[in-house]
């Protein structure tokens, strides 16, 4: 019985996956209205944003990284697209375009000076998080956008699936969760992600080229940030320059809570899926049962303690 409970903890997600159905089950005797496909369907709506950029984090954190920039990169992403259109009048898929040409340059801009110059990417990205915040606070005047055309909020219509009501926005974050994990698994360059996160210098011994690794890993995490920029004006209707301020943070508990280890090498992405969910699980439900706001981040906080402390268990054991 203690190897087989041993067997399924050891299986990539299986950990968060428990979590996620513990809590649903412990929240469905707590409120009648838990259980719904309208209900989980919000939650899925309310967790888009964060989820989409957890998958740009949880490339990073595969390679052994850590990237406290996306919210803000996000942000200026979300001006820029908003501001281009409303400020210069351009065709609102060229801003859309312009918004991800410049997450993605920061992006390269991160992993260059972590490749280059070998800064740590914590220090890196701290800084280019406040670079980013100066940006769109300068630039948008610390005003939100509110001419915001119908092509960037597209995605924050929905449609009809049997009773319950489907964001368009929940359909790409799921898409997109389906396209890294295949890429990850089934790429050369999916497990290039994995070998450099497990040893860099191995990953080198064996012709794989690391620095290109890392500074594409960065991009496209970038380029996610930039989709995620769309979400939230999206879900929103507005370029706010405000938004963003905590989903560094969030992203990174939700890729923990997945079962991604914060060393590199380890991790499925559809676990940071379940993770953001699980995220999203706790605070709806303890909205339902009527608890403040600040318990539900103190819940969260717990969470992501229990998480690295369970990782860093497991490593001890390995």
């Amino acid at each position: 019985m203690k190897k087989t409970f041993h067997q399924i903890a050891t299986i990539p997600g299986a950990g968060a996956f428990l979590a996620l159905v513990l809590a649903c089950t412990f929240f469905s005797f707590q409120s009648d209205r838990f259980l719904s496909g309208q209900n989980f369907s919000l939650i899925l709506q309310q967790v888009m944003v964060v989820g989409v950029m957890a998958i740009g984090q949880t490339l990073i954190i595969l390679t052994a990284g850590i990237d406290l920039s996306c919210g803000m990169v996000m942000a200026l992403s979300s001006i820029i697209m908003t501001k281009f259109f409303d400020s210069y009048g351009l065709n609102p898929y060229v801003s859309i375009l312009c918004g991800l040409a410049v997450s993605m340059a920061f992006g390269w801009l991160n992993g260059m000076l972590v490749t280059r110059i070998k800064l740590p990417p914590f220090i890196v990205t701290l800084g280019t998080m406040n670079i980013a915040f100066a940006i769109t606070q300068i630039y948008s005047g610390a005003q939100t956008v509110t001419n915001v055309p119908e092509q960037m909020t597209y995605f924050g219509n929905t449609f009809h699936l049997g009773s319950t009501t489907l964001a368009y926005g929940t359909i790409l974050l799921l898409g997109l969760y389906a396209f890294t994990w295949w890429f990850l698994r089934d790429t050369a360059k999916g497990r290039h992600v994995y070998a450099v996160g497990n040893s860099p210098e191995a990953a080198r011994l064996t012709g794989i080229r690391t620095d290109r690794v890392l500074v594409w890993v960065y991009v496209i995490a970038g380029l996610f940030y930039g989709i995620a920029a769309i979400l939230s004006v999206a879900r929103t209707g507005v370029g706010d320059p405000q938004a963003g301020q905590t989903d560094n943070l969030d992203s990174i508990t939700a890729v923990v809570l997945g079962g991604t280890s914060l060393f590199g090498g380890r991790g499925v992405v559809l676990g940071t899926l379940i993770g953001a969910v699980i995220v999203g699980v706790f605070r709806n439900g303890l909205t339902l049962m009527g608890v403040a706001s600040v318990f539900q981040i103190l819940v969260t906080g717990i969470l992501v303690i229990l998480a690295v402390a369970t990782d860093q268990m497991s490593r001890k054991r390995g």
